[in-house]
């Protein structure tokens, strides 16, 4: 089989620096999987103060399938080489979000600024020492990481060919009027990521899938489902399974390999997820037991009906808002309302043949699979509302799924069935 065209080596990999024969940065890739795969222990021991240990291990492997796949990203995609980029580095996910957002952008970027989130800048720092020296070892483009204030940072890279912000989207705004004109600006923000459980699906797979996804991280990350939206007919069955399930798992300390649910890192997790509970009482099936002190969410099961303003929050806890619908046409609602319009992601369907499209609103649909196994580090990332996933350059501002080399590619292209939904989620343009 003759595949010598999607192997050209892309010429305008190095060409700041010029890296001897690595045209296609695969000797640069290797030595930084060479490293991770070395000093994984270390990785792990620092990660482990903000993640769970599986997590932890995840998120390494994909870091290690992200830089094995580079090569092929950047040949599909041609990123022209740019001057400077800046980066918001998210409180999570630290090492994936460091080899997506500079690692792999860094065989096309002179230079990466980086400002680590305030929460995580240990962790960060452990990260840096550990692979920057690689970066520089291979010369590719230099990684500089600082500890300016956001407001000093936003002033450093005001004239950047571009800027990756992950946090809340009120923020991005915020720096969109404080960047040059000319400078892309990306943000990576979040959605509910309603999981659907319907009258056709497996429950038990169902029911495993939803486990793994929302206790993932102990429920600390943007793809977790905040929602479960569970046909009638299966909501005895699936809530039962869920009960049953979760009575089993303790809580028990991030560190340890089997550890589904650990305390919270973060204070304001543990209180949101307290005032909520307190506030829907009359809905909790199972759990529902805060200790703000210990930083624990004891796993929890809360039921009620969808409804076109349901509103689920982001609820970084072990929290299972299970939602019972009758048909297909309830979800569609929900999702088409402009709220959810605005922040639409992701959608895991299982078993619901009212579903068929590749998109429900603006969430693009995972068919029988959870956010995490469809997530890919070399392909654009998120739905196509606003909040979740989009671009801001040149005055405009346009939802999208988001990857750093495309949006710096040669021929940038979408799907014309997804693109169409930009024009769904409100282009305030």
């Amino acid at each position: 089989m003759n595949v010598s065209h999607t192997r050209a080596p892309n010429s305008r990999l190095f060409a700041h620096r010029g890296a001897g024969d690595d045209h296609d940065g695969s000797k640069y890739c290797q030595d930084l999987i060479d490293a991770m795969l070395r000093r994984q222990d270390e990785l792990i021991e620092a990660l482990t103060t903000i993640a769970t240990h599986d997590s932890a291990s995840d998120e390494l492997h994909r870091s290690i399938r992200a830089l094995a796949g580079a090569r092929w990203e950047l040949a599909r995609n041609r990123p022209a080489p740019q001057d400077l980029l800046g980066v918001f580095l998210p409180s999570n996910n630290v090492l994936y979000s460091y080899t997506l957002m500079c690692l792999i952008p860094a065989l096309y970027c002179r230079r990466i600024e980086i400002r680590p989130s305030s929460r995580v800048k240990g962790v960060i720092e452990t990260v840096h020492e550990i692979l920057a020296p690689v970066v520089r070892a291979r010369g590719a483009g230099q990684l500089a990481l600082t500890r300016e204030s956001q407001r000093d940072f936003v002033r450093s890279c005001a004239e950047a060919d571009g800027v990756v912000f992950t946090g809340r989207y009120e923020n991005g705004l915020q720096i969109a009027t404080r960047v040059s004109h000319r400078t892309k600006l990306l943000l990576f923000g979040s959605g509910p990521n309603p999981f659907v459980v319907g009258p056709a699906a497996g429950t038990a797979t169902a029911v495993d899938d939803l486990l793994r996804s929302r206790l993932y991280n102990s429920g600390q990350d943007c793809l977790c489902p905040d929602a479960v939206f569970v046909h009638r007919d299966r909501l005895d069955d699936v809530v039962t399974q869920l009960e049953e399930r979760l009575a089993e798992l303790p809580i028990a300390d991030r560190r340890d390999p089997e550890a589904r649910i650990t305390p919270l890192v973060y204070d304001d997790a543990v209180e949101d997820a307290a005032a909520f509970l307190a506030g829907h009482r009359g809905q909790i099936r199972f759990g529902g037991t805060v200790d703000v002190a210990a930083r624990t969410v004891n796993p929890t099961i809360l039921v009620t009906d969808l409804h076109p303003d349901l509103r689920p929050p982001e609820f970084f806890s072990p929290v299972f808002l299970v939602c019972a619908y009758d048909d297909a046409a309830d979800i569609e609602r929900w999702a088409a309302t402009p709220a959810e319009l605005a922040r639409g992601m992701y959608m895991s369907v299982y078993g619901e043949p009212g579903l068929t499209s590749a998109m429900v609103g603006t969430s693009v649909v995972n068919r029988d699979c959870t956010t995490f196994d469809a997530e890919d580090g070399n392909r654009p990332f998120g739905g196509y509302g606003m909040q979740a996933s989009s671009v801001h350059e040149r005055g405009r501002l346009t939802a999208r799924p988001l990857l750093v080399s495309a949006e710096f590619g040669a021929a940038r292209t979408q799907p014309d069935l997804l693109a169409a939904a930009g024009a769904a989620a409100g282009d305030p343009a």
